[in-house]
């Protein structure tokens, strides 16, 4: 039985053989070599085939990225909100450097320091943020707006946490000075760009807005100063004004997003512009304008006490009307520009006039004449600073380039305020602490850019006087 079972699935697996035969594949007879060649035959059809699948998707995608979004949308509630923002940027760069009237005045007292010694601190730290245009310009125009922002606002906070644990004049040189200025460079003209490429007819409006910021800082930094300072000291009172910018920063982070696709080709500097008479002559003109505009917002406050005899907090009381008038100053002659007369024409008479007041300010001798002074001053000036970007895009007719003809721009003032209020320091040590000279200088500097901004505009427009500029 067993034996006859095995000899019957022996045949049955016998049986079987020529089916599986059937089924199994046909053997390739061709030579090795034809069947090689063959091979990469096919591999490289697939290789091609692949090929064209990537630059197909390279192609769409360099599309997509190149996308013109068409012109600005002039409004609405995501153009509005990037002028907020920028709004809030200028709160933490501008805002905190119009403050520095109130430290130069603690700081002369509190570190036995020359006025022109300490005005080298701020002085510093505008330069910075103007000298840093033209790297943080170009680099928004090529898409790097969130690393610029990022970096920019992490080096910010730094400077002012270390400037709260300084105690000595070099330390304080390299954290509100240095670090800091750093930080806001990197963040100023990014926003700014950006907030140009939403707005059109309404550009000035829109800059303004940001840049009354200016005024909103001025005015909440000095009373944080004037108030904490005397009761908690001066580390806390740094670490405070810290927090508060670290609350604003992270407002901005959020809501701050880019319009235009980046620009990636082109240089870093687009030097052919001042081949451009009007840029030129805007850009000599501003240098002197901003050369001898900030001394009135440094010294100020120590004028009030050396020749009027103020107390402190008289003269914080100053630095904080100077700035809180500005709030007004940058929102209505950003609107009156917009609707009637154009940047150019409303900034070129403020300019001549903030040119006489400085002039003047060397009659005042009591404190409700200062503080008259203070209000005219800084509503004039807050034109001028208000409308200052709007200058610059109404010079620009590619938006893609907004961010590095602005840089350039700033870059080159920023020699200006880097020296004008430590220039004048100097002045007033030479006369023996007496202002009238670094107050004559400055009148003269802003006058004299009056005239070379009025070149600019008949270089641009012609010698046509209604025409809107």
């Amino acid at each position: 039985m067993t034996a006859s079972r095995e000899e019957r699935m022996i045949a049955d697996e016998s049986s079987l053989g020529p089916r599986f035969e059937q089924v199994a594949a046909p053997q390739d007879d061709r030579p090795r070599d034809s069947r090689r060649d063959e091979s990469q035959i096919r591999s490289a059809e697939a290789s091609s085939s692949a090929g064209a699948v990537l630059r197909t998707i390279s192609k769409t995608l360099s599309r997509t990225s190149t996308i013109d979004p068409g012109p600005p949308p002039d409004g609405g509630l995501k153009a509005w909100t990037q002028a907020l923002m920028g709004h809030l940027v200028v709160f933490n760069t501008w805002g905190y450097i119009n403050s520095f009237g109130v430290f130069q005045t603690y700081y002369v007292n509190a570190l036995n320091e020359t006025p022109s010694a300490i005005s080298w601190v701020g002085s510093v730290q505008i330069f910075l943020l103007f000298a840093i245009g033209s790297v943080s310009g170009r680099a928004t125009d090529a898409g790097y707006f969130r690393a610029m922002f990022f970096t920019g606002s992490f080096l910010q906070l730094v400077g002012i946490f270390m400037t709260s644990l300084s105690t000595q004049y070099w330390q304080l040189f390299l954290t509100q000075g240095i670090c800091t200025g750093i930080g806001n460079g990197l963040l100023f003209t990014p926003a700014l760009a950006c907030i140009s490429t939403y707005f059109s007819k309404k550009r000035g409006l829109a800059l303004a807005i940001a840049a009354s910021g200016n005024a909103t800082g001025g005015m909440v930094f000095p009373a944080i100063v004037e108030t904490l300072l005397p009761k908690i000291g001066f580390p806390w009172t740094m670490r405070v004004l810290g927090f508060l910018m670290l609350g604003v920063t992270s407002i901005t982070l959020a809501l701050m997003k880019t319009r235009l696709p980046a620009r990636k080709a082109g240089p870093l500097l687009e030097l052919a512009a001042f081949r451009e008479l009007p840029y030129s002559l805007f850009a000599i003109g501003m240098f002197l304008v901003l050369w001898g505009q900030y001394f009135g917002y440094f010294y100020i406050g120590s004028f009030g006490r050396d020749m009027i005899h103020l107390s402190q907090a008289d003269s914080f009381n100053l630095i904080i009307i100077l700035n809180g008038i500005g709030f007004f100053g940058r929102l209505i002659p950003g609107y009156v520009s917009d609707r009637w007369t154009g940047p150019f024409n409303y900034v070129i008479p403020c300019a001549f006039t903030t040119g006489i007041l400085l002039y003047c300010w060397a009659s005042i001798t009591s404190h409700d004449a200062l503080l008259a002074w203070a209000v005219v001053y800084g509503w004039f000036t807050a034109g001028m600073q208000g409308l200052f970007a709007a200058m610059v895009s109404s010079l620009t007719d590619d938006l893609k380039k907004a961010g590095v003809r602005m840089g350039m721009i700033f870059s080159v003032t920023s020699v200006a305020l880097l020296t004008g209020p430590p220039l004048a320091g100097a002045l007033i040590q030479r006369g023996s602490g007496r202002y009238l000279e670094a107050q004559i200088w400055a009148g003269t500097m802003i006058l004299a850019g009056s005239l070379v901004l009025t070149g600019a505009r008949i270089s641009k427009t012609g010698f046509r006087l209604m025409v809107r500029m």
